[in-house]
């Protein structure tokens, strides 16, 4: 267990309920999501079901890309959300064992997407996904009767690299060298890289449900402290380089340090890598999402440790808003060689035939093609009729299932289970707007923008007539198109508010990117509590450009590039 917050311990711990901005919007008013009873009304207008909202706005067969952003800021986006948040599935409570994998019913803890009658592809079945409810944390009212059903985060809500480590005692066990006595991570005992290099560990539970070379021999998922470890191959490269940088820095502090013991010098590399995480993030990531200007003005540099700030991730960050990047997901992943052009053994991928493929990393040149890909290549651009690629919309690959999914209706369906409140509401009483001069600006943008967003504006209130019912996440989309950064997104991931009576921006960016308030102070149980001295902070700083985590994200480029 990790105490972050001296004075309250729960804040921002694993396995407690994302925090509440705004009331949670149920169907029952406490836990039925919208869309539980398809005939209900909101405001006048039926919801559409999601698949339907995804394939006629979100959904584009093509895309183009923006130089301004390589593919590995979507990629360290991805792995940082992993860090920070992972809200599990529902299991059923009633003892009926309903398998959501087969069943088009609304039954807890199943709330499937159904598909359209339209769809010719063959892999769609009538339902597309059973989706499960999030798992909820269990709470009364003053009159002992159930309340407002809340879901949980697994994850610590501090950048604090748990996504390396694991958040809990057992997890982090089994992904520790204890035998070696040494303070390093376990590695792999079958697989080594091209130079000799290791690779993460496998899961103990075999065979694993990762997807196989059918010609070659067996490559189960990995292990790491988050088990989304597998899902694609830069997420798999990015949790090696951790787990070959925390070993290094283990090695290299007991040799300077040699009267540490195992413990020390596990955890005084814990703490390090932990910094770098917040000071990649903070320095060179969050400025690129939001702007640096505005960065620069709302955020600034580390001002002390606040222990009145909640640090608690909120639902509607995890279920929405920090959902921005699947927009710039890039349909191909590249793999180039040393000199940074397509590497003729291991050519360029569609994305779905690399989900849940390790063995790709093991069988294909291990991590370096794939993160010169992604440093090399750019991210996919945003536009008003081409908002997620098809490849994460029509052909999402999710383990356990020979279903292809759409990842699109998937995070609608989950703002839905989520109980996330309308677009307007979001942006009326979390950014201080007015709904009035927010819905005559629909039409304001509209006139003064391409044909394209005029089309796309038109057709999502075809789709979705009622614009309060418009979800955070879809609108989130459309903003990003009409303007450099949607309003209701930007408010919700930088914290800009430019009103009075709500929390600052500061501790807004707190909630969502967590700055480095809770990990300078953090300490393992039964662990001396030492917080990081400015030294040390300023070390880290510095050893971020020296570690091999820089050298090989920059190894090989030229001072004009940069990797995000």
């Amino acid at each position: 267990m990790f105490l972050f917050v001296r004075q309250n311990p729960r804040w921002g711990a694993a396995n407690t309920a994302l925090v509440r901005w705004l009331p949670a919007e149920y169907e029952d008013g406490e836990s039925e999501p919208k869309g539980w009873n398809p005939e209900r009304l909101h405001n006048g207008f039926q919801l559409p079901p999601a698949r339907t909202v995804s394939r006629e706005i979100m959904t584009s067969a093509s895309k183009w890309k923006d130089d301004s952003y390589s593919q590995l800021l979507v990629d360290w986006g991805q792995y940082i959300s992993h860090d920070i948040t992972l809200t599990p599935q529902s299991t059923s409570t009633d003892g009926s064992d309903v398998d959501c994998l087969k069943t088009c019913e609304n039954v807890h803890p199943c709330f499937p997407i159904k598909a359209l009658l339209y769809i010719t592809y063959v892999y769609f079945s009538k339902c597309e996904l059973g989706l499960q409810n999030s798992m909820t944390k269990t709470t009364t009212n003053a009159f002992g009767r159930s309340a407002v059903r809340q879901q949980l985060n697994a994850m610590t809500s501090f950048i604090d690299a748990s996504a390396v480590y694991g958040h809990n005692q057992k997890l982090e066990s089994f992904l520790r060298d204890l035998p070696g006595r040494n303070g390093k991570l376990a590695v792999n005992a079958r697989f080594k890289d091209p130079k000799g290099r290791p690779y993460l560990p496998f899961v103990t539970k075999l065979p694993s449900a990762c997807h196989q070379d059918l010609q070659g021999e067996r490559v189960e998922c990995f292990s790491a402290g988050d088990n989304r470890v597998s899902e694609g191959l830069p997420l798999t490269s990015l949790h090696t380089l951790w787990l070959r940088e925390h070993n290094r820095i283990a090695e290299a502090l007991k040799h300077i340090n040699g009267h540490w013991s195992p413990e020390m010098i596990y955890q005084e590399t814990r703490k390090i890598i932990g910094a770098l995480h917040q000071i990649i993030t903070l320095r060179d990531y969050a400025p690129k999402i939001i702007g640096p200007e505005s960065f620069k003005h709302y955020i600034g540099p580390y001002r002390g440790y606040d222990p009145s700030v909640d640090p608690s991730i909120a639902n509607v960050f995890a279920a929405a808003a920090f959902r921005f990047g699947h927009a710039t997901i890039s349909p191909i992943l590249c793999r180039l060689n040393e000199s940074f052009q397509e590497d003729e053994r291991f050519p360029h991928l569609r994305l779905h035939n690399t989900l849940f493929s390790p063995w790709r990393i093991v069988k294909e040149g291990g991590i370096e093609p794939v993160l010169r890909g992604v440093i090399g290549s750019a991210a996919s651009a945003v536009s008003a009729d081409m908002l997620l690629a098809d490849e994460v919309t029509e052909r999402l690959v999710v383990l356990d299932t020979l279903k292809q999914m759409d990842l699109a209706a998937l995070n609608l369906q989950r703002g839905r289970d989520h109980g996330l409140p309308g677009k307007i509401l979001a942006e009326s009483q979390i950014c201080h707007s007015n709904a009035i001069r927010l819905s005559s600006s629909y039409q304001s943008d509209s006139n003064h923008s391409t044909p394209c967003l005029k089309k796309q504006t038109k057709k999502t209130h075809i789709i979705c007539p009622s614009l309060c019912q418009q979800t955070v996440f879809l609108n989130g989309r459309v903003d990003m198109a009409s303007l450099a950064r949607g309003t209701c997104r930007q408010c919700l991931i930088s914290g800009v508010h430019g009103g009075d009576g709500g929390p600052n921006c500061f501790q807004i960016m707190n909630k969502l990117l967590l700055c480095s308030f809770g990990l300078i102070h953090h300490h393992p149980q039964n662990y001396e509590t030492r917080p990081c001295t400015e030294f040390q902070i300023k070390v880290c700083r510095w050893l971020f450009y020296i570690s091999s985590i820089s050298k090989q994200l920059h190894q090989q480029l030229s001072s004009s590039h940069q990797a995000f």
